[in-house]
This record gives C-alpha cells, structure tokens and sequence, in this order.
C-alpha cells in the first residue's frame, strides 16, 4: 500500500475529529525546519541563500518537541536544509516518535548510508528521499554530478535495514514527461513505500527565476505524467490532489494545512512565502490575514502556485467535508488510470526545453556552502 493502514486510520481520525469540533482552521502537517544548512547547492532553492550565520543556526530538541505539541498535527515534516547535519537529528526523530507521530525526514541522502546506523526501523519514520528524476535530470536539479547514483545507494540501503523509504520528486520547467514516467518505474522497482510529486515553487531567493512553471505548463506537464498511468505506481499524496495536478480539478490554497516552523519561529502565512514570524501557533493563526493569500486572492505570489503543501490539506480537507468528496476518492483512489489518448499524443510530442534552465552554482557560493557544512 501507498501509506500503511495505522497511518491512514489515525490521520483520517484527526480529521474527521477536528470537522466535527467544527474547526475550520487545522494543520494537517507540520513543517519543521531544524536547520536550513545543505550539503548541495540546488539552483531552484530559496532555504539555502541565508548568509553564514543563519546557516549554522538551528533548532534545539526542546523547541521541535515544543512547537510539535502546540500544533498537534499527526505528522510531521522534517525538510531543511539537510536534516541529517543537524547534530542532534536522531533525538529529535526518537522524540517524535515518543509522541506517536508519524515522521518524513526528507533527505537529499548524501549522507544516509553514512548516519543510517543511528536509526531504529519505526513505522513513525519514513526517509523522505529527494530524487528529481533520472540521473542526467537529477543531477543537473542539484547541481552535482552523482548526485543521483549516492541518492539511490541510500534508497537500496535504508531498505536492505527495513526502514520505510518514500521519495519526492520536483519539476521544474524542462522536465521529460516520457523520463519523469521511466524514473517512476524505476523508484516502484526498487521498492520505495511511495512517491511524492510537486511542481516547484517560485521563491524568490532562488538563483535562477526560469526554471519555475506557470500553471498551464503544470497542467500540461501532470496530465501527460499522471494520465494512462501504471497499476504499479504508488503515491503518498491525496488522489484528488494529483488530479488537481492534471488539470481536472480546481481547489483554491488551504495556506494553514502545512505550518511551518524553524529558527525564526513560525512562518507567515505558509511553508513558501515569509511575511513575517509568530512566537506561537496560536498567534500564526490569529494574526495572519489568510484572504491575502491563495490564488483567488489576487496576490501575484500565489497566482501559478500548485504546490502540495498549499494544495494536497485541499484534497484532504475535500475528501472529508462530505459523502460526495469521500466517495469522489474513493473513486479517484481505485479507478486511477485515466486513460486519454491526447495525453498519449502529449507524450509524443513533448520535448524538453533545448537548455536545461537550471544552473549550476557559482564556485563563490559552492566555497561558502563548504564553510557551513562541513564538506
């Protein structure tokens, strides 16, 4: 299965508890940022632009398992930066698990195979494996050459010692549709739990501004992927939210389902943009005029937004606000393939942009990244 069956049940409780409190405002998955300093210098990435000082900041134990108990949230996101370079990153994960709460440690894996032994096989933890495509695609995603055979080495062992392994997977302009489909098969051979899938998002320190798609492009993109798809392909990630990605849906932003925290406190109003920080959740939540944000709010910030941590709370939230939502997913959950023969055209018409818009990192940066990380 996509998502084991006791996550699934405890998840599904949270909700249903939370509508019939008749709360229309609550996380379903908390974004917590220990650290933002990275081992790779992606060139579509706003977290690792901060200067020095802020790179080597980073959030004690106590403050994780302070913001995690505030929010209340069944699961939790562990992104950065790169995880496991904080120093205390196996505490915080046995923590968390203490607490029942169901962990993604997202990881470029650089350094899994050399921390995995820290570990304990829990299914509270899952190595959330940032894996952007095929090798050539990968690698010029993370500006480092072998990038993706190190991620995959991390892959096969986390599951040669029985963790659970899902992966995550960006696109940005550019992107194959016939590699992203391939690159699929290849995760469901290896025997991932599942996958996740997102366009990027625009942010604004990222080094390169065109490598980001609009949302025609999105559409265009995820129903040529997602379109005739394989009985094989597993993904951790709401049905009627990839259905959004194709194009046959419409759900406007849930900026409250994903909070996010980190060094700074936390983030105004959502996981991508930063418009200021709340000392407390309440405060997040209270202070923050959510009408501002979202794409129907005229923001220009929000306008080719599609990312799953605005959306996917969208199709959660869908899903269990009526009969009709649920059974739309159940539908959606077992009649996935989606046959289209124009999508089957798409394909063969599709052609990757002539240069990869994604560049590689200025050696100034790269010697900064190396003072900060340890590299």
């Amino acid at each position: 299965m996509a998502v084991p069956v006791s996550q699934m049940w405890t998840v599904a409780t949270y909700v249903l508890k939370q509508k019939m409190k008749g709360h229309q405002q609550y996380p379903l998955v908390l974004m917590l940022e220990p650290l933002f300093r990275c081992n790779l210098a992606c060139a579509g990435c706003g977290k690792i632009q901060y200067p020095a000082h802020i790179l080597k900041s980073e959030l004690t134990p106590e403050e994780c398992f302070r913001a995690v108990d505030e929010c209340g949230t069944p699961m939790v996101s562990i992104p950065g930066g790169e995880p496991l370079l904080h120093p205390q990153i196996v505490e915080i994960v046995e923590g968390l698990a203490a607490r029942k709460k169901y962990i993604y440690l997202c990881t470029n894996a650089l350094l899994l195979k050399e921390k995995i032994h820290l570990f304990k096989p829990s299914k509270y933890l899952s190595f959330s494996v940032h894996v952007d495509g095929q090798r050539e695609h990968h690698d010029f995603s993370v500006c480092r050459e072998g990038g993706h055979e190190l991620a995959m080495e991390g892959v096969r062992e986390a599951l040669r010692l029985g963790f659970r392994v899902t992966t995550n997977t960006t696109l940005f302009d550019g992107a194959d549709p016939n590699s992203v489909r391939a690159h699929f098969d290849e995760l469901m051979e290896v025997g991932v739990e599942s996958m996740m899938l997102s366009p990027g998002y625009t942010y604004d320190k990222a080094p390169n501004q065109k490598s980001f798609l609009g949302r025609a492009r999105s559409r265009r993109l995820f129903r040529a992927i997602l379109s005739n798809r394989k009985k094989s392909w597993r993904f951790n990630a709401n049905p009627l939210f990839l259905e959004f990605l194709m194009g046959k849906r419409n759900f406007t932003c849930t900026p409250w389902g994903m909070p996010t925290y980190n060094i700074f406190g936390w983030q105004k109003p959502c996981y991508l943009l930063q418009d200021g920080y709340a000392d407390s959740y309440q405060e997040l939540l209270e202070s923050t005029d959510w009408a501002n944000y979202g794409t129907e709010s005229g923001n220009p910030r929000c306008a080719n937004c599609m990312v799953h941590s605005g959306y996917e709370a969208s199709g959660v939230n869908y899903t269990f606000g009526s009969l009709k939502g649920f059974l739309e997913t159940v539908k959606a959950t077992l009649f996935n393939g989606y046959k289209d023969d124009q999508a089957r055209r798409l394909l063969d018409d599709f052609r990757p942009a002539h240069q990869n818009p994604l560049v590689q990192i200025e050696p100034a940066r790269q010697e900064q990244l190396q003072s900060v990380s340890g590299d």
